[in-house]
This record gives structure tokens, C-alpha cells and sequence, in this order.
């Protein structure tokens, strides 16, 4: 008599320097989806600062890269999101409809594909010859800033992930994002897409968990350059950007917007990139 099978479930874990890692304090949390009950890693403060690291590692390397190379890459992410459209669909239906779902994931591939093609002109788009009354050029272009940490909306879990991630990488920034708390598995998709891209080990990290945990450590730690703060939980985004000051951080805050905000044109748009570069300019005499 053959006995039954029993089916292999899926461990739901963070994504740092390329690897599908637990939490270091082998913490999960429950996530209720329907009648089901999922187990997500929780990160900690130390998977917090291992991300850092982690993105700190690679950015010498992401930025080194040509930015026609970058767009490449990213294109392939959209490419991978592509092919594994029914993951994600059945990721974001365990929270709603799954002509949603379709939607997202339409809206959400369509944006990182958006976002490969600014890659290679965001630098020219920035870049200037400056008017100075003396005998000199004056060029200003930009440069990225470093590692952005990014608290990702809680909805729509994907498409509003993307939508602060990319602009950052295309960027020649690396990234750690805290995910959403409300739907952390589409999350956990995305990761294993970013997995199975070109995208250098490090680049982006995703960790799942609770803000009210993740958020402090990730701005107060000194080799974060940037904070990109998307949440509702007033409190904390204000705790965060305090504590960012501390190693002058710049900060970007917006208390969520509500979900329909993600798909209009105004959540795309390369003033979202530069918000996380500098302009370094740089003079030199002109001959006579």
C-alpha cells in the first residue's frame, strides 16, 4: 500500500546579500491568509545590520557597472517578474480579487520595465554646463548617495515596493527594504524573482518582520546614507527620521498614500531617482 504524500511547504525567509536567509533569532510570524496560516520570517536588529552590510559590499561593484549595463539588468528583472506573473497573482490574492491581482502585476512589470529605460539617461537628464563669469567650465552631474533604506508600503504590496526600490537602483544605490507588514509573502515573491535576475548578490535586500522593530535599527545605523519612509504609523516615521540625523541621513517621508495613488503617472517619475543622488560639480579653467 503506498502511503500518502505528504506535500513540502514553502519557508517563507529574508533575502540578504543574494541568499534566502532565516532570522539570525530564528523568530517567525504568524500571517493569516483565508484558513491558512504562514510562517514568515521575523527579522531582528542583527539581520538588520547583516543587510547593511551586505549592501554596502556591493555598491562599489553596482556603481562601477556602466549604466547601460544596470539597464540591462533591471530589464531582465522585469523579464523574470514576466514569466512568473502567476506567482505573484496568486501571492497578492490571498488579499483580494485576482482581477486585481492581474492588475497589480501588469502595473508593477510595466514600471520596472519603465524604470530600465532610465538608467542610461538619468545622468544627462542631470547633468549640466553651468553659466559662470569667470574663465572656467562649470559641469555639475550626479552621483548616488549610497545605501537607501526603504520602508515599502503596506499596500499594494508589490506594485508600491517597486515603485521605491527601482528608483533607487537606478541610481547606482543599494538598497534594504522592509517590507510590507500586511501582505509580507508578495514580498518574499519578488525576492526570489530578484533572485533569479542578473541583479548583483547585495544589491537589494528584503527583509520581513514588524516596522516598529526594523525601522530604528535601519536608521540609526551609520552606513545607511538614505531613508525612504512610506508609511502610516506616524509615530515611527518620526522616530526614524530623528534618529537619522544622527549620521545626517537624508530623508524622504510620506505618510501612505492610498492604493490607487500607485497607479497613476505621478508615482513614477525620474524626480524619484534623483531624490536619492547628489550633484557634484566640478570646475576647470577654460583656455583662452
Amino acid at each position: 500500500m503506498t502511503a500518502q504524500r505528504l506535500a513540502v511547504r514553502k519557508t517563507q525567509k529574508l533575502y540578504i546579500g543574494g541568499a534566502f536567509v532565516r532570522s539570525e533569532s530564528g523568530r517567525t510570524m504568524a500571517h493569516r491568509c483565508g484558513e491558512e496560516v504562514l510562517h514568515v520570517a521575523r527579522a531582528s536588529r542583527k539581520d538588520v545590520r547583516d543587510a547593511v552590510r551586505a549592501a554596502r559590499t556591493a555598491w562599489n561593484g553596482w556603481r562601477a557597472r556602466t549604466a547601460y549595463n544596470r539597464g540591462q539588468i533591471v530589464y531582465r528583472l522585469a523579464e523574470i517578474m514576466e514569466s512568473r506573473r502567476a506567482q505573484f497573482e496568486r501571492a497578492l490574492a490571498l488579499h483580494g480579487a485576482p482581477a486585481a491581482a492581474a492588475r497589480e502585476v501588469d502595473a508593477a512589470i510595466d514600471r520596472v520595465a519603465w524604470y530600465a529605460g532610465w538608467c542610461d539617461k538619468i545622468e544627462q537628464w542631470l547633468s549640466t554646463k553651468n553659466p559662470v563669469g569667470s574663465p572656467h567650465f562649470n559641469v555639475s552631474s550626479p552621483e548616488p548617495m549610497g545605501v537607501v533604506g526603504i520602508v515599502a508600503p503596506d499596500g499594494p504590496a508589490l506594485l508600491g515596493l517597486v515603485s521605491l526600490l527601482l528608483p533607487a537602483l537606478c541610481g547606482s544605490n543599494v538598497a534594504v527594504v522592509v517590507a510590507s507588514q500586511r501582505d509580507p509573502i508578495t514580498a518574499v515573491a519578488l525576492a526570489e524573482a530578484l533572485a533569479n535576475s542578473d541583479l548583483p548578490a547585495g544589491v537589494a535586500n528584503i527583509l520581513t518582520g514588524y516596522r516598529d522593530e526594523l525601522v530604528a535599527p535601519l536608521a540609526r545605523h551609520m552606513e545607511v546614507n538614505a531613508l525612504d519612509l512610506c508609511m502610516r504609523d506616524e509615530t515611527v516615521a518620526a522616530q526614524a527620521a530623528e534618529l537619522a540625523c544622527e549620521s545626517v541621513k537624508r530623508v524622504r517621508r510620506r505618510i501612505e498614500p492610498a492604493p490607487a495613488f500607485w497607479y497613476r503617472e505621478a508615482a513614477q517619475s525620474p524626480r524619484w531617482i534623483e531624490k536619492f543622488m547628489e550633484i557634484k560639480t566640478v570646475w576647470h579653467p577654460a583656455g583662452a
